[in-house]
């Protein structure tokens, strides 16, 4: 199939890092430029930083080493061209393993001979700024610590990331020579005899850099009440730590395998450190990265004693190539939510009124910060939304497949490759528009639908099925995403909903419990099966069998009305 994107909003970058060169094409057209979605992507396993040591003694990259980067550039140079990627809009950017080599300007003036193209050289200050920019866009709001390892150093400062505004430390980051690869030579050199020393260096410059780093005190008294820090992790060394967690998790298999947005609080993400084996392999760590591990392992147990107080820790894939990009964006468009954004492409014609209804569905009051209460993330703005965007989007499947594929939508399938989402808002949205579709999937997706719900948790899980029953509903009622002009309001056969909590009343030696009242009035007649399908559907999903965990599980009872005006 031609490619359907506009060659126009490209955008080529090379990214020439410590520990590999990665190379991508992606796609800024203001409609999807959010998420940045990747048209190319490819990676030269090129350890810049290892090619310059030789037993703890630094060398030139050896021209061997250069000749197999200028091959890999100038094959990257011909897939632009088949991409028809404007010559303006490529961009070879280097951090530190090239900043600091011995024969970086030769190095780069070869790049430049060979390809036509200048190497921009990032400065240590700005790479840790492009750096906290790769990771605010990686997810929908930021506060906290940021972190950024690579092969031959780490970048720490402050961010608040919310509504496009991107603040940092004026100091912008602070640079650590302590990168993965860096680590690995400075233990080997330290020796074993050496360890506390070094641990104790890395300790105390963690803990001037939280002091330097002029962090604000909402930042702090945030922490405070939180009972800690949150931490956003990025970087090579971070991300392949954060799949190992994701291997050793207690839900098993973890049905998310996902890097970006991946969440620990500090209990499983210390204890674990001393638990990991090599001996079995790991979905994506290397050979390389699994011998990087007892180095990064040492990192981790000082940053923690210089921080002791971390409540959650967030890993993202967000690094240069993504804070390159981000950085461009006008503030309207880094406003945007990741989730929006990418569901937009599907989204019916009449979102506005579909959305009002599926917002009159789901009860307000004191409960939605109670126990009893929807999550948050399920009844904000921007999810809903996304619901109602895609709400159509597998309608083409088969009934034997939709709600499977539905369900895998967010890891696999529609929006697996989306930038910027977190493992909450994949699993959340699986699960409702799984339950759109039926909820019934075969047993080949049994297993991956309790690994959700259980990642979920008992709660969430249920509303996400009222959730997406309500929006099942809907489409019954509007199967083309239409609203004609007699559902306008003041219109006697416009559809709405009225929906509420109530109590049943007390039976013998049993406390009464509360229930939903839900009550869908219109004078359509022709979509009265439609209505009955509805009402029906949403009983069904308060009924015991149909909980979260069965009869003993979590849920709530539903009482429905259909109302003629």
């Amino acid at each position: 199939m031609a490619n359907q994107r506009n060659p126009e909003h490209f955008q080529a970058l090379v990214d020439m890092g410590s520990n590999g060169i990665r190379f991508s094409i992606s796609d800024l057209s203001p409609s999807s430029a959010r998420v940045m979605p990747t048209v190319y992507q490819d990676r030269g396993a090129m350890s810049l930083y290892d090619a310059q040591y030789e037993s703890g003694k630094k060398f030139p990259i050896a021209q061997s080493i250069i000749d197999n980067v200028l091959a890999a550039l100038l094959r990257f140079q011909r897939i632009c061209e088949d991409y028809q990627v404007r010559s303006d809009r490529i961009r070879v950017v280097a951090t530190e393993a090239t900043r600091n080599a011995l024969n970086s300007e030769d190095f780069r003036q070869q790049i430049e001979k060979a390809t036509g193209w200048q190497v921009e050289m990032l400065a240590k200050e700005d790479e840790g700024r492009i750096g906290a920019m790769g990771v605010a866009s990686s997810f929908g709001c930021i506060k906290g610590l940021v972190m950024d390892l690579g092969g031959g150093s780490i970048q720490m400062t402050w961010m608040t990331a919310e509504n496009g505004e991107v603040k940092t430390s004026p100091k912008g980051s602070v640079s650590f020579p302590y990168g993965a690869a860096a680590m690995m030579r400075r233990l080997d050199e330290a020796g074993v005899e050496g360890h506390d020393a070094l641990r104790k260096e890395m300790s105390a410059n963690f803990e001037k850099a939280l002091q330097d780093l002029e962090i604000p005190e909402s930042l702090t008294k945030m922490a405070d009440a939180e009972g800690g820090w949150t931490m956003y992790l990025s970087g090579g060394g971070f991300r392949g730590w954060g799949y190992i967690l994701m291997s050793m998790h207690s839900i098993s298999p973890y049905p998310i395998p996902i890097i970006n947005g991946f969440r620990v609080p500090k209990s499983s993400f210390l204890p674990n450190v001393e638990e990991y084996s090599d001996a079995e392999p790991t979905f994506r760590i290397s050979s390389r990265r699994a011998s990087q591990v007892p180095a990064i392992t040492f990192l981790i147990k000082a940053l923690a004693q210089s921080i002791p107080s971390i409540s959650y820790i967030h890993f993202a894939q967000g690094g240069i190539r993504e804070g390159l990009m981000f950085t461009i964006l006008p503030s309207e468009i880094r406003s945007q939510h990741p989730l929006v954004t990418a569901t937009q492409l599907h989204a019916p014609q009449s979102t506005s009124c579909l959305l009002r209804i599926l917002e009159q569905s789901i009860p307000q009051g004191d409960h939605i910060e109670s126990s009893k209460g929807p999550p948050r993330t399920l009844t904000s703005p921007y999810f809903l939304t996304s619901i109602i965007n895609l709400l159509y989007a597998h309608a083409s499947f088969s009934k034997d497949i939709s709600a499977a594929a539905a369900l895998r939508s967010t890891t696999t399938g529609l929006l697996g490759n989306v930038h910027g989402l977190s493992h909450t808002d994949r699993a959340l949205l699986a699960l409702v528009m799984c339950e759109r579709w039926g909820g019934e999937v075969s047993p080949t997706d049994e297993q991956y639908l309790s690994k959700v719900q259980e990642l979920a948790g008992p709660r969430a899980s249920w509303w996400a099925k009222y959730i997406g029953r309500a929006a099942s509903g809907i489409a019954e009622v509007f199967p083309a995403g239409v609203v004609r002009e007699e559902q306008e309001e003041g219109k006697k056969n416009r559809v709405e909903v009225t929906v509420q909590w109530t109590g049943m009343e007390k039976k013998a030696g049993k406390e009464g419990k509360e229930v939903i009242d839900f009550k869908i009035c219109t004078g359509l007649e022709s979509v009265e099966a439609a209505i009955e399908a509805w009402q029906h559907g949403m009983e069904k999903v308060g009924k015991k069998k149909n909980w979260v965990g069965g009869r003993e599980g979590w849920g709530i009872k539903v009482m429905t009305t259909i109302m003629r005006p």
